[in-house]
């Protein structure tokens, strides 16, 4: 049985384009992101400590989290995610459209070739 949706959880789109989307998930005790599959592979990255209950579509997991911890998850996998604490949490997903479009920055000080 799916989650009961009274409060949903609030995305903030901060990047959208061919290589990534970047989504800021804000949660309220219980809110819900309601029941929805990734078409890429995608990120997780806590900004508060929490409790993420995670619904498969056949079983319940709450996932504690720390703040900074990170996980990967693989596109296609139908789930729902709730705030399983008893305070607000919030996470940071990033959706990878297009792996080779990645560009990345040197990093500060690396010795440049």
């Amino acid at each position: 049985m799916a989650f009961v949706c009274d409060l949903p959880a609030v995305p903030t789109v901060q990047q959208d384009d061919s290589v990534a989307r970047i989504t800021r998930w804000d949660f309220e005790p219980g809110a819900v992101t309601g029941w929805h599959e990734h078409g890429w592979p995608y990120f997780v990255v806590m900004l508060i400590a929490g409790s993420l209950r995670m619904h498969d579509g056949t079983k319940v997991t709450d996932v504690p989290l720390a703040a900074g911890q990170t996980y990967l998850r693989p596109a296609g996998v139908r789930h729902d995610v709730m705030n399983g604490s008893p305070h607000p949490i919030a996470f940071i997903e990033i959706e990878v459209k297009r792996p080779d479009g990645l560009v990345m920055m040197p990093q500060a000080g690396a010795a440049s070739t």
